[in-house]
C-alpha cells in the first residue's frame, strides 16, 4: 500500500468522515469497508456518532481487503448554544476520559430520543419510540432520521424531506437539543486518548466568516488541531477562505463524504475537489504516523 502524500495533491484514496448501521448509516459496517474498497480508497475511518461500536467489525473487513482503517467517532459539543461535531481521530482507540464520555453521550442520545417520540406523539405518530426503533432496525442510538422515516411509514408526511421540513428540522416540535458537554471538555477527551479533534464540517453551520473564526479560536484554544477543510461537495470559493482561516491558526486541514447511505450524490471518497493551498493535511499530524504509512 502506496503512504498517503505529504500534501493534499492525489487525495481520492481517502476518507475520513463517514457512517454505518452504528449510528446513523444505512450498511454495516462490513458492507460500508466493501464499498470503499470497490471505490478505490485505501485509507478511511469510521465516525459514527458518539460511538465506536462499529469499529471492530469493520478492521476485520478493513484487513482482509487491504484498506488502513483509523478509529474514529464524530463527538458532539456545544459551543455558545450551538451543537457542534467533533470527528475524534483515534490512532490508539478509546481510552481514558474519553470511554466513560462515549457514556454519557449515550444516555444523553437516549434521553433525547425519549423526548422526541414525546413530542411527535403530540402531533399524531402513536408508539413514536417504538416505530423509530423499527426503521433503525437494531439497538444503536435512535438519530431524527430514524424519527423522519417512522413518520412517513406511518403516513404522517408523504417523505424524509417534508418530515424535517414539517416535523424535526431546525426550531420545529421534534428538534430536541440535547445536553451535550461543552466543546472544550470533548476536546479533552479525545486529547486524553492520544486523539486528534478535527471540527466536523465548519461551513455547514450557518455562521458568518467571522462567527466562524470565533469558533476557530476556541476550538484552537481548548486543544482542537484540525478542520474538515472540504466535507461532502461545497462551494470552492467558501473552501479557499476556510483554508486561509486555518493555515492563520496552524491547523491541520481533514477530508470527509459525511457519506450515510448509497443513492444520492455521495458516496465514500466523494467531495469537492481541493483548492490549492499549503494547509498541512491531517494524516501529516506526528500522532497519525502509522495510519498515513
Amino acid at each position: 500500500m502506496m503512504p498517503l502524500p505529504e500534501t493534499f495533491d492525489d487525495t481520492v484514496r481517502l476518507d475520513l468522515h463517514m457512517h454505518s448501521t452504528a449510528s446513523d448509516g444505512a450498511l454495516s459496517p462490513t458492507e460500508l469497508m466493501q464499498l470503499c474498497h470497490a471505490r478505490g480508497l485505501t485509507h478511511v475511518a469510521l465516525t459514527d456518532h458518539d460511538t465506536i461500536a462499529g469499529v471492530a467489525e469493520a478492521a476485520t473487513e478493513a484487513e482482509r481487503l487491504g484498506l488502513r482503517l483509523l478509529c474514529a467517532s464524530e463527538l458532539s459539543a456545544q459551543w455558545r448554544g450551538v451543537t457542534i461535531h467533533v470527528v475524534a481521530l483515534l490512532p490508539d482507540g478509546a481510552q481514558g476520559a474519553l470511554i466513560e464520555g462515549l457514556d454519557a453521550q449515550a444516555r444523553a442520545r437516549e434521553a433525547r430520543s425519549e423526548e422526541i417520540a414525546r413530542r411527535l406523539e403530540a402531533i399524531g405518530l402513536d408508539e413514536a419510540l417504538a416505530r423509530a426503533r423499527e426503521q433503525a432496525g437494531s439497538d444503536r442510538p435512535l438519530g431524527r432520521p430514524d424519527f423522519a422515516r417512522a413518520l412517513v411509514a406511518a403516513g404522517v408526511v408523504p417523505d424524509m424531506a417534508s418530515a424535517f421540513k414539517k416535523h424535526l428540522g431546525a426550531g420545529k416540535r421534534g428538534d430536541v437539543k440535547a445536553h451535550w458537554p461543552w466543546l472544550s471538555e470533548i476536546v479533552g477527551w479525545i486529547r486524553d486518548a492520544g486523539g486528534v479533534a478535527v471540527l466536523a464540517h465548519p461551513l455547514r453551520y450557518g455562521m458568518t466568516r467571522r462567527k466562524r473564526g470565533l469558533l476557530l479560536d476556541d476550538f484552537v484554544e481548548a486543544g482542537g488541531e484540525a478542520a474538515e477543510l472540504v466535507s461532502g461537495f461545497q462551494n470552492p470559493d467558501t473552501t479557499r477562505d476556510l483554508s486561509r482561516q486555518l493555515q492563520e491558526r496552524g491547523m491541520f486541514g481533514s477530508l470527509g463524504s459525511d457519506f450515510h447511505a448509497p443513492g444520492g450524490a455521495l458516496a465514500p471518497g466523494s467531495m469537492s475537489d481541493i483548492p490549492r493551498t499549503a494547509l498541512l493535511p491531517v494524516w501529516r499530524h506526528p500522532r497519525l504516523a502509522r495510519f498515513a504509512q
